[in-house]
Formats: structure tokens, sequence, C-alpha cells
């Protein structure tokens, strides 16, 4: 089963949670009279996973979604390390204040799991991924299911050593990063500390690390659908919740978009 799937999303009570208390107080630190950039996007832009988007004789699918949408998650890099020529070619065909936001490589966080041989890959990886320029939003690290707080020591260390100049976000799946308090604290203050964001997932099946916890002005929302009529009501909810970060200091809203019914397309570009 896919990551916060279930059989039965009508029994799923979708109701946000209330913000951690330590997310207004770090949106106030930094708030003024800034217009936040907000950016919308999808996981993916091949057709296969965008039924019924894209004009019948559409050939070029970046092209046409980078005019409908201003940001696009880039899953495909968690998949393959592309070339530097490769970036430069997505850059050229998206227009300006087009947002990449690349998913780190697989072998950093799932087959080495940020162990201390990472440097060639990761070096490898950010060598192609700068030449998007100004159009590389944030890259994000997500960790699977069953890396645990013992390895904490590894996040330090990842975290510590990452280059400043390129922003970076994080999620974590297992759900004693957020629900043992010692622990979600130590992380909290860990990413404030190094302004590393820390990604929030709604999904289904994993209410359980709805954490609310904002850890610097960029909020970065990944919205995993059901694939049910209540996926809109939901989207209801979240702007609601957007609307009052914006309202209390954040700069940057990021909401891509995983999973969407197929009517929801045209919902989610005028949202």
């Amino acid at each position: 089963m896919k990551f916060g799937s279930v059989d039965n999303p009508e029994t799923i009570d979708f109701t946000l949670p209330q913000d951690h208390p330590d997310t207004l107080r770090v949106l106030n630190a930094v708030k003024d009279d800034t217009i936040p950039n907000i950016y919308v996007g999808c996981a993916k832009w091949n057709k296969s996973d965008l039924k019924g988007f894209y004009p019948r004789g559409t050939k070029d699918e970046l092209h046409y979604y980078s005019r409908q949408f201003n940001s696009i998650e880039l899953n495909a890099t968690f998949y393959r390390i592309f070339p530097p020529e490769q970036f430069v070619k997505w850059y050229d065909k998206t227009p300006e204040g087009f947002q990449f936001f690349p998913k780190l490589n697989q072998e950093i966080s799932h087959w080495k799991r940020l162990n201390d041989d990472i440097k060639p890959v990761l070096d490898n990886y950010l060598y192609g991924a700068i030449n998007l320029k100004e159009k590389l939003g944030c890259v994000f690290l997500q960790m699977h299911t069953n890396f645990a707080p013992k390895d904490f020591d590894r996040i330090v260390k990842f975290v510590e050593s990452w280059p400043k100049e390129i922003p970076l976000a994080v999620e974590f799946r297992h759900t004693d990063w957020y629900n043992d308090d010692a622990i979600a604290n130590d992380l909290y203050q860990l990413l404030e500390e190094n302004n590393i964001s820390n990604i929030i997932v709604d999904s289904a099946g994993r209410r359980d690390i709805m954490h609310m916890r904002l850890t610097n002005s960029r909020a970065f929302v990944r919205y995993v659908g059901a694939n049910h009529v209540s996926d809109y009501s939901r989207l209801d909810d979240w702007v609601e919740r957007l609307k009052l970060w914006k309202d209390n200091g954040v700069n940057r809203l990021i909401f891509l978009f995983i999973k969407i019914l197929k009517k929801s397309h045209h919902y989610c570009q005028h949202t």
C-alpha cells in the first residue's frame, strides 16, 4: 500500500490540527509588510499522472504545465541523478518566476540513509541541481518511514554540513519524530537554528505526523489526495490555514499536490 493510503477515506477525520504553539512565534519573529510568494504545483508533469489535464495534441508537457502552475515537486530526481544539461533544459522551458522543488536522490536518503559516504553522491546531485539557478526553490529530503530517531546524529551531521546557500526542507515519516516530545523539540530546534523547513504532509492514513510546526518562514505542504470527494473540503480548510500563516509572517507558501481527483486540476489552478 502506498504511503498514507486508506481503503475507506470517508471514515477519516480530516480536520486540520491546531498549529503547534511555536509556529506563530517563528512567524511573528520575521513578520513584516512583505507580500509572500505563493507556489502551487504537482509532483510530476507527465500525462500518465495528470490524466485529463493536457489539451489533446500537447507535445511539450513541461512547457504547458509551467504556464498553468508556477512550481513542480520534481519527484524524478528521487529515482535518478540527472546531468547538469538536463536541469538547464528544464530551466529554459519554464517561464520567469517558475520554481522547482527537487527531491533528494534515494541513494542519499533511503539506501545510504545519510551515512558518512553520501558526500560524493550529494555533490554530484547538487552539481546538476544548481543549474536551475534562481528557479531552484528548495531541495527537499524525504526519509523512509522506518528511519527512526535512533539515528538522530545522522540528521544533525547532515543538517549542519548542508550548504547554507541552498534552501532545504525535510520530511520525516516515522511517528516518533513528532510524537515523542523530547525528540520533537530537539528536532525543531535543530531545524530552526539551521533555517530548514519542516515539511507538513497531509495524508489520509498518517494523521499522526500532522505536526503543524513551522521552523522558519517557509511553509512547505505536501497534500496527498485520497481520491475521494472529501479532497475538496480538505483544500478549503487548507486555504483558511494558509491565509492565517500569510497574515502572521510567512514569506513563502509552497503547496504541492501529490495525488488529486481528475476534476481538481481546474480547482487547484484557481485556488
